[in-house]
């Protein structure tokens, strides 16, 4: 499959950018690692007249930076960095866990994070570890900068917060007190080059390791229109002593509030119950981990 013709703009700064995609209107696009617009390009499934690089406005930063108990993901960052940093690792495990679950080694060298959000797919990998941390993304136009929680960002199968003529310029975490761990898991035919059937990313914060949960965030992944976090699963946690049954009860709340459906790859029945078992077995690593901050 060819792509079709184009006009290909490569923007020096953020402003530009903005201006770029602000004057082509719906006809813009834009390009970093191009593991998914190229795809739908040569698929039909877009046409835009102006593709906008944005490759090189990293300018140099870091994938991750911590000030304080902020960290902020670079949105240039590719997975395979993310996968790979000892901050990130150590700071939101499941974070890191999410961006190694992302394509094969080729795709994770070109893929960024930016780019898996803001194509607000309810199977991107890093949406539900992120969903966890209760991240920020902050969003630029030639207008100003704002900041959206990532909880607001995803609006539909696609669709986003993100206007045409926006950048994702960073994404924020605010690191909680206490003693948190956190686990991501996807569920796919095969181990590698999968889109989710399912997944689950979770993030306990306990006031010491072995007590009670002050803070408890469970997300899911392609089990929904959208990457959504489970609420009710979270409220039953919230201020209980963990054990083995209240950790099944919360993988069992967490199906009832997935919203699958049927499709080539797994029945929406399917996919309600790996749910349970997936938030148990997330919420049990997670528990394993909260007293080493990851």
């Amino acid at each position: 499959m060819r792509l079709p013709m184009f006009e290909y703009a490569e923007a020096k700064s953020a402003a530009e950018a903005c201006g770029m995609l602000a004057d082509a209107g719906p006809d813009a696009a834009l390009i970093a690692g191009g593991t998914d617009l190229l795809v739908r390009m040569k698929r039909g499934l877009e046409r835009p007249a102006r593709v906008v690089s944005i490759r090189r406005l990293r300018g140099g930063l870091p994938a991750v930076a911590r000030d304080g108990a902020r960290l902020a993901l670079h949105p240039l960052a590719t997975m395979a960095e993310l996968a790979a940093d000892p901050l990130l690792e150590h700071a939101c495990g499941n974070v890191a866990a999410g961006a190694r679950a992302v394509g094969s080694p080729l795709v994770r060298n070109l893929a960024t994070l930016g780019g898996n959000l803001a194509s607000a797919r309810p199977c991107a990998d890093t949406a539900p570890p992120l969903l966890s941390w209760d991240a920020r993304v902050r969003l630029q136009s030639a207008s100003g900068e704002h900041s959206v929680p990532l909880d607001d960002f995803f609006t539909g199968p696609g669709a986003s917060a993100l206007r045409r003529d926006e950048l994702l310029t960073a994404v924020e975490i605010e690191l909680p007190a206490g003693s948190s761990g956190s686990a991501f898991l996807k569920l796919g035919q095969r181990a590698a080059l999968e889109i989710a059937i399912a997944s689950a990313a979770v993030r306990l914060t306990l006031d010491r390791p072995g007590g009670t949960i002050l803070a408890a965030r469970v997300a899911l992944g392609s089990v929904a229109p959208v990457p959504l976090r489970a609420r009710a699963a979270e409220d039953l946690l919230l201020g209980r002593v963990p054990n083995e049954d209240l950790i099944r009860e919360a993988g069992e709340a967490a199906a009832r509030e997935a919203r699958p459906i049927d499709d080539l790859r797994a029945s929406a029945a399917y996919r309600r119950e790996m749910v349970a078992v997936l938030v148990r077995r997330a919420l049990t690593a997670a528990l394993e981990r909260a007293g080493g901050g990851r």
